[in-house]
């Protein structure tokens, strides 16, 4: 994967001056800086208004769905679960995301992210709120069940977002941002979490976080249009993210998108992958309180640790890969290579399970959270790549369904694990070899990250 001496394609500049912005996209502005200062000043900066939104997004639906990890030990003691129960009811929600995913793709790209993205929040927070009904096994199952049903929507829907917002060179630096959403929201559940549930009892935990989501609707109907829609975007700001050659607007189906190898390339990229970061969110408040006595009112710190490494992991992936593209990199060498050095970086997170120190383990598991994150985000961005706009939504749905397929099993074997054999050895040598084995994969199956031929697909 050598880098190429074609120098990378300059900004696109429109001549009209930004029009000014409204009171509340000068508000959304404020969360995120552009990239290049002197470039966001002539173009504009409305496009990272749009994605400090799916971010928030992003940011809610990881918070929804971390809660039962977070109480996962006091629950299991309370209602008497069994690890292979626990097991069952994550494996609850990955079934219903995976099969959410397969269908919400493209419905994504039928009727738009606008309104696919505030049905699918308004779904999610209501079942988020549905858990504190539930009072044996069963109903929490059901429960996650809609949960990711309803989630599913997140991903397919802010990729593509981001692809008709930003043009190539921005895509994976966006993602990034974006996907650093899943690491704040991972941060604020275990400061908040806690808190609700030692005043008010586990029932309130579920109900606040679902309700915030309706806070966030507020927001995003007033602000979100699509760009050639947007009255607040200026000319300039419009003519870079066009600045790609166009794409075709014939109709694709998106069930043919299966017979491309590129596709496949995202999908068992996703399986081998996306299963880590759900081993971590569902399960790592159970190995801390299982190696190290970590209590709910303890647990708070070492979580939002991790995460916290894991943020500066995805935007940092993001932002290595655009880097060396910026400065003449082919999109090939560059992603991959970023997924290289978070490939290898995992590595070490296998002595995590044996770490005597509780701070040493916390750092080798926040470094394979942040590689993790750097590796999802180029990979993410590859769909940008080799599929044009109108498929995005299709193509990372199918990767998201291939990812929670890959958690529903590795649900289901860590559950067998550790009711059997009360290790998490065997586990983390999984999770510290995974990303090797999958960006191998890639790279045979899409050596190029060349465009899928979709001249046929009508």
């Amino acid at each position: 994967m050598s880098a190429s001496n074609k120098p990378s394609t300059a900004d696109s500049q429109g001549a009209a001056l930004p029009r000014e912005l409204s009171g509340e996209a000068q508000l959304g502005a404020t969360v995120i800086t552009a990239t290049d200062e002197s470039v966001g000043a002539r173009i504009g900066r409305y496009r990272w208004v749009i994605c400090a939104l799916i971010f928030f997004a992003t940011t809610i639906n990881y918070a929804d769905r971390q809660v039962l990890g977070i109480l996962a030990p006091d629950l299991q003691r309370t209602f008497g679960w069994s690890e292979i129960e626990y097991g069952r009811i994550v494996l609850a929600f990955q079934a219903s995301y995976a099969a959410g995913l397969l269908i919400v793709g493209g419905l994504i790209d039928r009727f738009g992210t606008r309104i696919g993205y505030a049905l699918s929040l308004t779904a999610w927070s209501i079942a988020a709120m549905a858990h504190a009904l539930a009072r044996t096994s069963f109903g929490f199952g059901a429960a996650r069940a809609a949960l990711g049903l309803s989630e599913s929507g997140n991903f397919p829907a802010a990729i593509k977002t981001v692809a008709e917002w930003f043009p190539k060179k921005e895509r994976a630096f966006a993602t990034g941002f974006v996907n650093a959403g899943t690491n704040v929201g991972a941060i604020v559940a275990p400061l908040t979490v806690p808190w609700i549930t030692i005043r008010f009892g586990w029932q309130w935990a579920f109900i606040a976080t679902g309700a915030v989501g309706f806070l966030w609707l507020a927001f995003w109907l007033p602000l979100y249009r699509r760009p050639q829609e947007q009255r607040r975007l200026s000319k300039s700001e419009l003519a870079h993210i066009e600045s790609d050659p166009p794409d075709s607007v014939s109709k694709i189906r998106w069930t043919r998108l299966a017979s491309h190898r590129q596709t496949w390339a995202i999908a068992l990229g996703k399986f081998l992958t996306d299963p880590i970061w759900w081993f971590y969110l569902y399960w790592l408040a159970k190995f801390l309180d299982k190696n190290y006595g970590i209590t709910l009112s303890q647990v708070g710190l070492p979580l939002v640790t991790v995460y916290f490494i894991a943020d500066l992991g995805s935007v940092g992936g993001g932002w290595l890969s655009s880097t060396l593209i910026k400065r003449g990199w082919t999109v090939n060498a560059g992603r991959k290579t970023a997924m290289l050095i978070c490939a290898v970086a995992v590595v070490p997170v296998v002595f995590a399970s044996k770490a005597s120190n509780l701070w040493v383990a916390v750092i080798l598991i926040g470094i394979a959270t942040a590689s993790h994150q750097g590796f999802s985000a180029n990979l993410f961005t590859m769909a940008s790549d080799m599929f044009p706009r109108r498929a995005v939504g299709s193509v990372v749905g199918i990767g998201g369904m291939a990812g929670a397929v890959g958690g529903m099993l590795f649900a289901e074997l860590t559950g067998q694990i550790l009711q059997w054999t009360g290790s998490y050895v065997p586990i983390f040598i999984i999770c510290g070899l995974a990303y090797l084995v999958s960006l191998s994969i890639v790279h045979l199956l899409a050596p190029t990250l060349e465009g899928a031929d979709l001249a046929t697909d009508r």
